[in-house]
C-alpha cells in the first residue's frame, strides 16, 4: 500500500476527504519522527512502539576485499508491533479483510 492508497483508505473509514486524511497522517508522521529523534518513545497500545535503537561502533570485513573495517556507531529507528497488531497478522488472510 502506497502513502496515497493509505491516505484514500483512511478518508473512506473516516468519511472525511482525502485532503484531510493527508494532513492529519502528515502531521502523525512528524510528530512520531519529532519524538523518536529526540530520544522519545511513542507507544500506541496494541499497535505498538515506535524508539530509537543506538548501535555501537564495531568491526566490520569489506565485502570486496574482506580486509578489516570499521563500522561507525550509529542512531536507527526501531518499530515494535504490539500484542494485537501480531494477532491480526498471524491470522488467516480471508478472516483479515474487514
Amino acid at each position: 500500500m502506497t502513502r496515497n492508497e493509505l491516505i484514500a483508505a483512511m478518508a473512506a473509514k473516516a468519511d472525511v476527504s482525502k485532503e484531510v486524511a493527508g494532513r492529519v497522517l502528515g502531521m502523525f508522521m512528524d510528530t512520531v519522527m519529532t519524538e523518536v529523534a529526540a530520544g522519545g518513545e511513542v507507544v500506541l497500545i496494541g499497535f505498538g512502539k515506535f524508539s530509537r535503537a543506538e548501535r555501537q561502533e564495531r568491526e566490520g570485513r569489506s565485502p570486496g576485499t574482506g580486509e578489516p573495517i570499521v563500522i561507525p556507531a550509529a542512531r536507527k529507528p526501531k518499530f515494535t508491533a504490539g500484542k494485537d497488531f501480531k494477532l491480526k497478522v498471524s491470522q488467516p488472510s480471508e478472516s483479515v479483510a474487514s
